[in-house]
């Protein structure tokens, strides 16, 4: 059995490339009207914006073949190795987006490169979130998975609260010009120094967490998975749905929605995503912990119906001029995503095989991710101007609630699984 560092390295290895692939991924959202500014052509202000979100979600759709891929690679050579890959190949795109000029010096080719750029961290992203939570929850003891797979994904809470942070930070120091010309640039260029501390924890992870079998096959995962699996992958892209339409639309889109809808300041957007963020680490903690005591399917289907049932009252709240309304609205959301974001790696390591784990888990989850995840922000942006409707966000919320909440219901509990003890 590990020892309590060698469990505690574990984690810490696993948690970092999720702070390093939800930061860079956040602050692009955040600061998507600077980006779109800087990189396509002078045109109206929504327009900008939606190119933005486009590029985004070309990003994200290139997560499920990212996770075709990466997931091969651990289950067929290891959880580790797949880590090691994916962090590197996150790390040095995120700061080159920060040193890309713009349409004004490349003329086309600046959104081509950055659409490259996305496109590469997209690919690496795909594998990152579900190998860690997998590589982790694995190695955890029985009546502790739940928690520990919810301390592994408050790391992508983490890094977003880290880039919404650093946003409300140079939204405070800098004027809305320096912001817009070169502040936004900042928050990129540190994600190497993430990226090269995620690499030495990583190659660092020694024997003690690599004796821990990984169940891996000899055949090649992705075929398998995909010739007898297929059904399997389908209910996990419906699991999933709600996490993808509501922690982007949440967390990433209503930043600017409160800017171009009710007139908030982007250092007060950024204030309110901030605290809410605070407290979705405790929240997933919590249900984390409570999921193994009381199950995760009654956890996962209780906070979902909540969310179908105050998708409208919340955006409302959210809708009112005075911030403390607002941020009352968007912690109401916290409560329902927070719990499902606690409990979901515990549920989706124990409802795959382990063999096919990373590929399965890798494939549900980021074609959810892809499509949900990548393209709500986007839908949202247009939607909102096409029908003059501020609270139709909350209507994508609730159409993922119906999928996920009848996709769950239908799963049966299966037997606890426990990785063996060695090699």
């Amino acid at each position: 059995m590990a020892t309590t560092p060698s469990r505690s390295r574990v984690l810490a290895a696993g948690a970092i490339g999720n702070v390093l692939e939800w930061y860079d991924f956040s602050i692009y959202g955040y600061f998507a009207p600077s980006i779109g500014r800087t990189f396509f052509p002078s045109q109206d202000a929504v327009t900008q914006v939606l190119a933005a979100f486009g590029v985004f979600a070309v990003g994200y759709l290139m997560r499920p073949l990212g996770g075709a891929v990466l997931g091969h690679i651990g289950d067929r050579y290891g959880r580790r190795l797949a880590l090691i890959l994916s962090i590197s190949a996150m790390a040095v795109p995120t700061f080159l987006v920060g040193l890309l000029p713009g349409y004004a010096t490349l003329g086309v080719m600046a959104p081509l490169l950055l659409t490259l750029l996305r496109t590469v961290q997209g690919l690496s992203a795909g594998g990152e979130y579900t190998t860690s939570f997998i590589f982790v929850v694995e190695r955890a003891e029985l009546g502790r998975r739940g928690v520990t797979g919810a301390l592994v994904s408050c790391g992508g809470v983490l890094g977003i609260l880290l880039g919404s942070a650093t946003g409300a930070l140079l939204a405070a120091l800098l004027s809305p010009g320096q912001l817009d010309s070169w502040g936004w640039r900042v928050p990129f260029l540190f994600g190497l120094v993430a990226g090269a501390i995620g690499l030495l924890l990583r190659r660092g992870v020694g024997d003690a967490a690599e004796a821990v079998a990984d169940g891996r096959s000899e055949k090649s995962p992705l075929v398998e998975t995909l010739r007898h699996h297929g059904a399997r992958v389908a209910r996990l892209v419906g699991v999933c749905t709600f996490n993808g339409t509501a922690f982007y639309l949440i967390f990433l889109y209503v930043v600017s929605w409160l800017q171009r809808v009710d007139g908030v300041s982007p250092a007060g957007s950024l204030a309110i995503n901030t605290v809410s963020m605070v407290a979705v680490v405790p929240i997933e903690v919590l249900f984390g912990w409570l999921s193994d005591r009381v199950g995760r399917k009654p956890i996962l289907l209780l906070a979902i119906r909540f969310a179908f049932l105050g998708a409208l009252p919340l955006f409302w709240l959210m809708h009112h001029p005075d911030p403390s309304f607002e941020l009352l609205g968007e912690l109401g959301f916290v409560l329902a995503i927070g719990a499902v974001l606690g409990v979901l790696p515990a549920f989706l390591v124990e409802m795959t095989t382990p063999a096919l784990r990373c590929t399965t888990i890798s494939l549900g989850f980021n074609i959810a991710l892809g499509i949900f995840g990548g393209l709500s922000p986007l839908a949202a942006t247009w939607l909102v101007d096409r029908t003059a409707m501020d609270l139709s966000p909350a209507v994508m919320i609730m159409a993922a609630a119906v999928v996920s909440f009848l996709t769950i219901l239908g799963f049966v509990a299966p037997t606890a699984y426990r990785a063996p003890a060695t090699a």
